[in-house]
């Protein structure tokens, strides 16, 4: 993902918010990739309960992010997910983050068992 220049703060560094962008698209194109969209008549799925980030260098503009994604073991209806995020041609970690993922019915707000394709593919 192109780091914008308006992604930087008054600090000249990309803002912390900016951070948990780049693992919320890295999280939505491997949604994707199961057949979820994005969609609010969508009859399932995810909620993130807790997210983090650990910022070890400071992107900066111009660049670009490479952030991946990898998943822990899943549970019954959640699975943790973590992500390390480097400057494209580069082998440094420049941040590592986490999402915990629960999977929904969003017109009961009820937790429901993760799809087995999902499921398949943390194991």
């Amino acid at each position: 993902m192109p780091i914008r220049w308006g992604d930087q703060d008054a600090m000249g560094h990309v803002n912390n918010t900016i951070y948990f962008r780049y693992m919320e698209q890295t999280r939505i194109e491997w949604l994707e990739s199961f057949g979820f969209g994005t969609s609010l008549t969508q009859t399932e799925g995810p909620v993130i309960v807790n997210a983090s980030c650990t910022f070890l260098i400071p992107f900066t503009y111009p660049g670009t992010v490479d952030c991946r994604m990898f998943c822990g073991a899943p549970g019954r209806s959640s699975v943790p997910t973590y992500y390390e995020m480097r400057l494209v041609g580069e082998d440094r970690i420049y941040s590592e983050g986490a999402a915990k993922l629960v999977w929904i019915n969003p017109s009961t707000g009820k937790s429901i068992p993760l799809p087995e394709a999902m499921r398949a593919s943390c194991l």
